[in-house]
């Protein structure tokens, strides 16, 4: 379509300034999405804008040098993005820029997916997605702030703090690799270890220090590399770990949340930069639902049925969650009457893993209130 044309020559500044006034009606509604991580991934990006009569102004592929220019030459306009790889730091660029940015979990997108698979027919879903009636009835009754369907754009502290803690998670995964390799190797020579990290760190210690079992000379080698490996691995994580305590002691928000018994630093560090000031939920379910700990509804015809949780949402807080209240499960069965009763009587009816799991899910509910209310957790009275 000409007017269509016109969009896109005026947008790279080759036509007369009467048609200004054009691109800028179009540009009121815009969405850019990266593409995907295959490939080009992280340097080709798909624009695609919309007229406030619905009419396709331009739909067209942009490289990594050519973002920001293209919409530093729009005036203020609605940008969506789908919640991806560097979506946040893109949010944060055109936001200086003065753009309204929202950015949509890929879930919510998918329904708006016509056929095919390619990045013009992704763009054009979140376009219609980030204007659905519902999302911005749901955003005028919250006086204007961004609850439930979009994420909160993260700033770079929240984003350093996510670094040591994804650094940190992978550096456990890569010590849990090592201590199964050394364990099965010793095995075969018919040396067993007791199990846990502990156990397995201090043998590597001790070998390393001259107490060693009776094994060929090429296996021994083998183990004085992997104990070499774990050592090295273990105090990287002590590093990360002394690092995340001392974020916690400076940031205000983790702090009130180390309130709430079962939840340490690295829980804490983990919420705080990854759902902020969790305002974006409207209340505590939904956030405990955000972090799959909730049950699945597979109800109908009147009957209820509720399934076991849907585990959508951060794994990595969803398991520290878990872990914390497995810790706080071995606590109540020593000392009852210390806890709230609420822990003691649904520990006494359900086994205690399934029992971790519901306090996780009231954990959940407890956090976002502290977060919301920004004051600590207060014991209820029994």
């Amino acid at each position: 379509m000409r007017h269509t044309a016109d969009v896109i020559n005026c947008l790279k500044g080759a036509t007369p300034c009467k048609l200004q006034r054009l691109a800028l009606i179009i540009a009121r509604q815009l969405i850019a999405r990266s593409q995907s991580m295959r490939g080009m991934a992280k340097n080709v990006f798909q624009v695609h804008g919309i007229a406030d009569n619905g009419d396709v102004a331009f739909n067209r592929a942009l490289r990594r040098s050519q973002v920001l220019p293209f919409f530093a030459r729009l005036d203020p306009c609605l940008v969506g993005i789908e919640a991806y790889v560097t979506s946040h730091h893109w949010a944060r660029e055109l936001i200086k820029l003065g753009h309204n940015v929202k950015l949509i979990p890929p879930v919510y997108v998918k329904p708006y997916v016509k056929r095919g698979k390619s990045d013009a027919v992704d763009a054009a879903a979140i376009c219609e997605a980030v204007t659905r009636p519902t999302i911005l009835i749901r955003q005028w009754f919250a006086k204007q702030t961004m609850r439930g369907r979009f994420v909160e754009v993260k700033t770079p502290e929240q984003q350093a703090i996510l670094a040591v803690l994804r650094t940190r998670d992978l550096i456990v995964r890569q010590r849990t690799q090592t201590i199964n390799m050394l364990r099965a190797q010793l095995a075969e020579f018919g040396v067993i270890l007791p199990q846990g990290v502990g156990h397995t760190i201090q043998f590597a210690k001790d070998y390393l220090d001259g107490e060693q079992p009776d094994l060929p000379e090429v296996a021994g080698n083998v183990i004085v590399e992997l104990g070499d490996q774990l050592l090295f691995l273990y105090g990287k994580i002590q590093r990360c770990s002394r690092e995340m305590i001392q974020i916690a002691k400076c940031e205000k928000r983790v702090a009130l949340l180390q309130t709430i018994p079962g939840v340490g630093p690295i829980t804490a560090s983990a919420i705080v930069a990854t759902v902020g000031s969790g305002k974006q939920f409207n209340n505590g379910r939904e956030f405990a639902a955000w972090l799959g700990l909730t049950p699945i509804n597979k109800s109908s015809g009147g009957k209820e049925r509720l399934g076991r949780i849907s585990k959508m949402g951060d794994q990595y807080i969803r398991r520290l969650l878990y872990l914390g209240m497995v810790s706080r499960v071995r606590q109540i069965a020593n000392t009852p009457e210390a806890f709230d009763p609420w822990f003691a009587d649904i520990l006494a009816r359900k086994p205690n893993k399934l029992a971790a799991v519901a306090m996780a899910n009231k954990t959940a509910r407890i956090i976002w209130a502290v977060l919301t209310r920004n004051e600590p957790y207060k014991v209820r009275a029994i």
